[in-house]
């Protein structure tokens, strides 16, 4: 089975390149599966996948860091969004936001259609995820996201990345890292590097089957 492992920054991914020892590419090519670096945020990614999904992939492996809405997730768990919305897509009604949805123009939320029967991904807590252009990090902001979309974690690529996999009907699977808690901005509390290595040992062990 030939995998497209996505990732938005060679960053996230770093231990994973150097495990393969892999060339510092926004694409490389193996015998088992390829890389793909986007770059950050929905254009990029669709943008990106646009020119390399119609390659002969049976699995698209999204990759990244997260922040998370619930405190239920410990910094640096490793999660599988199963669902994933473009939460900012749509029209502001007054106080009240209308989705791409009832618009009538489209719909913002996808969920995973994997075909990994795999015991490391079974194990991952299962979430929902919300995709924004704008992290949030304002007290209001967050509440109405809360209450919009009861979102558990956010990035800037998931639901990018599922939309071109529905359109191409290849599976796919979303595995983020929790580096961050949704909050008034704190870079003292993240903790990007532990969470970097939790999602790399992850697909490292994925990758390797150990």
């Amino acid at each position: 089975m030939k995998i497209l492992l996505v990732a938005a920054t060679a960053a996230e991914i770093s231990p994973l390149i150097q495990h393969f020892d892999m060339q510092q590419q926004n694409f490389v090519s193996t015998e088992d599966f390829d890389l793909l670096i986007t770059g950050v945020g929905m254009t990029a990614t669709a943008f990106a996948l646009g020119k390399h999904l119609p390659g002969n992939y049976e699995l698209v492996l999204n990759l990244g860091i997260a922040g998370a809405f619930s405190r239920s997730l410990a910094l640096t768990t490793v999660v599988n969004v199963t669902t994933d919305e473009f939460s900012e897509l749509g029209a502001e009604n007054g106080d009240t936001f209308l989705s791409i949805d009832e618009l009538g123009f489209g719909k913002a939320k996808y969920a995973v259609s994997s075909n990994l029967h795999n015991l490391r991904l079974e194990k991952l807590p299962k979430v929902h995820g919300i995709t924004v252009n704008r992290v949030h990090g304002h007290e209001n902001t967050i509440k109405k996201a809360i209450e919009q979309s009861n979102p558990q974690i956010e990035s800037m690529e998931g639901a990018a990345v599922l939309y071109c996999c529905e359109q191409e009907n290849i599976p796919c699977v979303q595995v983020r890292s929790i580096s961050n808690y949704v909050e008034v901005r704190n870079k003292a509390n993240w903790q990007i590097g532990p969470a970097i290595k939790s999602l790399n040992d992850w697909a490292i062990g994925y990758l390797t089957k150990t």
